[in-house]
């Protein structure tokens, strides 16, 4: 690993932090809680579509946000300024649902949304930070290292939160054991906005970004950098092309996070299944986030991304098909193999196609496309499934994402 510094832990526990908001509300909680208690007493395939306009709609506002952010970040300096600032506006939206009323979707759908965004936004300056603490030759370890860190941090919480909703009477509950489950993952919301903020603390006490000149008038300076990046993005070819690959594929992977549990619950499978699978695939993560960082230096960053979107087209497959709770739990595992070493490398592999001093820039590129990504593949599965009334052929839809992406990919031309 690059240089053994706080620094470089500093930066990797921050993947502690916001993969619980990932996990625990993203592709966990909300999505439950947006079915069976805000958006109750209606169509399964109208919540699911219902969901999928509300991601859609974040992805588009932060995609169109990601470049200004990006060049305004490195314009002044100011990467960990902007990162803490968006996860500060992030746990506030996201504890604030703790409070929003049975029934009323559209205040959840508007504090989720917020908390996405600043999720996203964060990310920006989190991505840009990684040439920081990792010199070029362990970036792509040092990547895998976050996101693993990320899947066993944000799984303790997950796991604990589960606990405790399958057990609201170890809390000394009154009550429903139903309402007692509310209860929980109200407490979950809180939980994870404090988690977030606290493992956040590190980095911005620790991570000391390269001496520069601050601009006095930032937001002038990033949008006449943002030009200037769209110039040298032309110019690097590599980049580009890998650009367009990634807004296919990861495409993909963001829909089945943020939606597959939205699917078991349409497909009828109990709550608790679901959110048991959802432990696995934290459980499995850990490990696999850290082999496919081996697996990438050993092969090349590039191969093993082939190799993990390959993995998620079979996961598509097999899962338009399935029936029962072991095929759910077996296709959570599968994903929870793929899904942080095709992040992770995706990261590492884009740093050494762009140019160090332009991180932040380019990193918003980076992040425009994977928020883009966010927007056409849950509003698709969500139109695809109300139209056919059929979740099964909403979720076929995602195929196409890692078909083009996979040969896309397979067309970069660049040293692994």
């Amino acid at each position: 690993m690059a240089q053994n510094t706080k620094a470089t832990w500093s930066w990797a526990l921050y993947d502690v932090g916001d993969s619980a908001f990932a996990t625990v509300i993203m592709a966990g909680f909300f999505p439950l809680f947006f079915k069976t208690f805000w958006g109750s007493g209606v169509d399964v395939t109208v919540s699911t579509a219902r969901l999928g306009l509300i991601n859609a709609i974040a992805g588009l506002v932060i995609a169109l946000l990601a470049p200004v952010l990006g060049a305004i970040g490195d314009s002044g300096q100011m990467r960990r300024r902007f990162l803490g600032l968006f996860v500060c506006s992030g746990a506030a939206a996201t504890a604030a649902l703790s409070a929003v009323p049975g029934g009323a979707w559209q205040s959840a759908a508007l504090l989720y949304g917020a908390g996405v965004i600043c999720f996203s936004g964060a990310n920006i300056f989190y991505d840009a930070l990684l040439p920081v603490v990792a010199d070029e030759g362990h970036r792509g370890r040092v990547s895998c290292l976050g996101y693993a860190l990320g899947y066993l941090g944000g799984g303790l919480l997950f796991a604990l939160c589960v606990w405790l909703t399958l057990n609201p009477a170890a809390l000394g509950l009154a009550g429903s054991p139903e309402q007692g489950q509310a209860l929980v993952i109200r407490g979950s919301f809180l939980l994870t906005a404090l988690w977030w903020g606290l493992f956040t603390l590190p980095l911005l006490i620790i991570v000391r970004e390269p001496a520069g000149a601050r601009s006095p008038q930032p937001v002038r300076a990033g949008l006449r950098q943002l030009w200037a990046t769209l110039r040298d993005l032309r110019a690097a070819r590599a980049a580009g092309l890998f650009l367009l690959a990634y807004w296919f594929y990861i495409d993909g992977v963001n829909t089945i996070i943020r939606m597959a549990i939205d699917y078991g619950l349409a497909l009828g499978f109990a709550a608790a299944d679901l959110i048991t699978a959802l432990l696995i695939t934290q459980l499995v993560g850990f490990p696999c986030a850290l082999l496919f960082g081996r697996l990438g230096e050993r092969w090349g960053a590039r191969r093993a991304i082939l190799v993990a979107i390959a993995g998620y087209l079979g996961i598509v497959m097999w899962g338009m098909f399935m029936t029962g709770r072991r095929e759910f739990y077996i296709l959570a595992a599968l994903v929870g193999i793929f899904q942080g070493g095709i992040q992770a490398l995706s990261r590492s592999f884009y740093a050494r196609l762009i140019p160090p001093d332009k991180a932040a820039q380019f990193f918003g590129f980076y992040n425009m496309v994977g928020k883009y990504a966010a927007i056409l593949g849950p509003a698709l599965m969500g139109a695809a499934g109300y139209a056919t009334r059929s979740p099964r052929l909403g979720i076929a839809t995602l195929s196409v994402f890692f078909v083009v992406g996979g040969a896309l990919l397979w067309m970069v031309r660049a040293p692994d």
